[in-house]
């Protein structure tokens, strides 16, 4: 963010940068600044046009901010606020409304944060994959489908065919409720236990979809998806591909959101499509994939 926002200054400075000059400012690979860039303008949606006369970048539309990395005074405030109110919440689902004051509470502006540990706002770790498996069962909750789910826990590593119904906060963990063939009744299935994850037919135990209902419902994690824009034969109908939420779409051309890289891969061996325009690194990793697959039939690999 360091060197994107070094960018975006140069940019908005009317100096054109190119990745040349961001790989000498940084000391990193013209290959990693190229990244950069891609990011910006996938992920972060930066409208950067290319000028040949200047070899460099231009914003199209000079209105363009990037987003938000810190916290203004008055958002400290707020959230201070906030932090001691859910602190102090002792009614319904009162421990989950404690955790999330907990959580609040490490943003609060506050004189003692150095002596705390936090004089920077804290990290915390996202797991990639984690949150594309969110993503593709709240897809598939929506649209009633059921889905495969190779799921790893102390009884070892097993494949289901379930409907979720559901997510569920237990114990400082996330589940996912399912309604299972192998069981009657619904269960719950631990988040970080499932390894891979793909979109199957209709759901089935549709019936049972409002047994959890006194269980507190989780939500989707906020973290920026990366994107992919691809060209599709046929047009799709909804707003996902097989689980994979679209962003836009201009005609066959799609924009799709995607969280971990190697579900994503997976997802485009086995699915059609004509072409994969975007981003370059995604097109590369694809190509090593394709390249692993053949040699293994050669017998080189």
């Amino acid at each position: 963010m360091h060197r994107i926002g070094w960018f975006d200054q140069q940019v908005r400075a009317g100096f054109y940068p190119n990745s040349s000059l961001l790989a000498k400012q940084f000391e990193i690979s013209k290959r990693q600044a190229a990244r950069d860039i891609e990011y910006m303008e996938m992920s972060l949606r930066a409208p950067l046009k290319y000028v040949a006369k200047y070899r460099g970048y231009c914003y199209e539309d000079e209105a363009f901010v990037l987003p938000h990395l810190y916290l203004s005074e008055e958002e400290q405030k707020i959230l201070k606020y906030l932090a001691l109110r859910y602190r102090h919440y002792n009614y319904d689902n009162a421990e989950s409304v404690r955790r999330v004051g907990d959580l609040l509470s490490r943003f609060e502006a506050s004189e003692n944060l150095e002596e705390k540990g936090f004089s920077k706002l804290p990290i915390f770790d996202a797991s990639p994959r984690a949150i594309q498996h969110m993503e593709l069962l709240s897809e598939a909750i929506t649209d009633k489908k059921s889905v495969y789910a190779l799921y790893k826990d102390e009884e070892g590593e097993r494949q289901l065919h379930v409907s979720p119904i559901r997510f569920v906060s237990r114990y400082h963990a996330d589940y996912v409720a399912v309604h299972s063939e192998a069981e009657v009744r619904p269960i719950l299935l631990r988040l970080d236990g499932i390894t891979h994850l793909s979109i199957a037919g209709a759901a089935f135990g549709i019936e049972d979809r409002e047994s959890f209902s006194k269980f507190e419902q989780g939500s989707k994690p906020a973290r920026a998806p990366y994107l992919a824009k691809i060209r599709l034969s046929t047009p799709l109908d909804g707003n996902s591909w097989r689980g994979f939420a679209i962003q836009s779409r201009n005609e066959l051309i799609y924009t799709v959101a995607f969280y971990d890289t190697d579900s994503f891969l997976q997802h485009l061996l086995v699915t059609e499509w004509e072409e994969l325009i975007a981003p370059k690194w995604l097109k590369q990793n694809l190509q090593i994939k394709c390249e692993q697959i053949t040699n293994r039939f050669r017998g080189t690999e």
